[in-house]
């Protein structure tokens, strides 16, 4: 997919490549987005300004790096930005806000039923671990892509993804009361 988007770029056809982009990306922005954000809608609103920031600068794509990283770098850095806003106007002490947070967590209605007690186990994890977990798992990419993406050290990257499923055995030990399913 990434092949034929630069391939489109360098042929001059750079609305094939955007409409290819947002085809291949679409659900990658907004699940970094909303690993990031917590928040659906917001998460939504995050996945299409950063693909307008990606139409308006997809012709600067120097391939220096993968395609993927780069957008989720751009995708991270703007999730982060909002972050930092939200926080700034907002507190989660606040009861509404807090309220607001969980329910949009709780209806995150891409996951099926099966995998749903494992992904609010995800969702409790810290930021890093998280989005580490998303990246590795969820979205399939190597340790050192996540690294490149979240723009960390690849060994931090694995003490985030040890110390993860370390929190998530036990969290999920927890509310399966303990049982082992191996």
């Amino acid at each position: 997919m990434d092949e034929a988007i630069i391939n489109a770029l360098a042929a001059g056809r750079s609305e094939a490549a955007f409409e290819a982009l947002v085809a291949g990306y679409r659900r990658r922005v907004f699940g970094l987005a909303f690993s990031i954000l917590r928040d659906r809608a917001a998460a939504e609103d995050l996945a299409q300004e950063v693909f307008v920031k990606l139409w308006k600068i997809l012709h600067s794509f120097d391939g220096r790096a993968k395609l993927s990283t780069w957008v989720y770098a751009i995708t991270r850095n703007a999730a982060i930005s909002a972050l930092r806003k939200r926080r700034a106007s907002s507190s989660l002490s606040e009861p509404h806000v807090l309220a607001e947070a969980e329910a949009a967590t709780a209806s995150h209605d891409e996951v099926g039923a099966d995998d749903s007690t494992l992904w609010r186990a995800v969702a409790k994890l810290p930021d890093s671990q998280r989005q580490a977990v998303t990246l590795y798992y969820q979205d399939e990419r190597p340790v050192e892509e996540v690294a490149a993406m979240l723009g960390l050290p690849v060994n931090t990257v694995k003490t985030h993804l040890h110390r993860a499923r370390a929190r998530l055995a036990i969290e999920l030990g927890a509310a399966t009361g303990g049982e082992n399913a191996a």
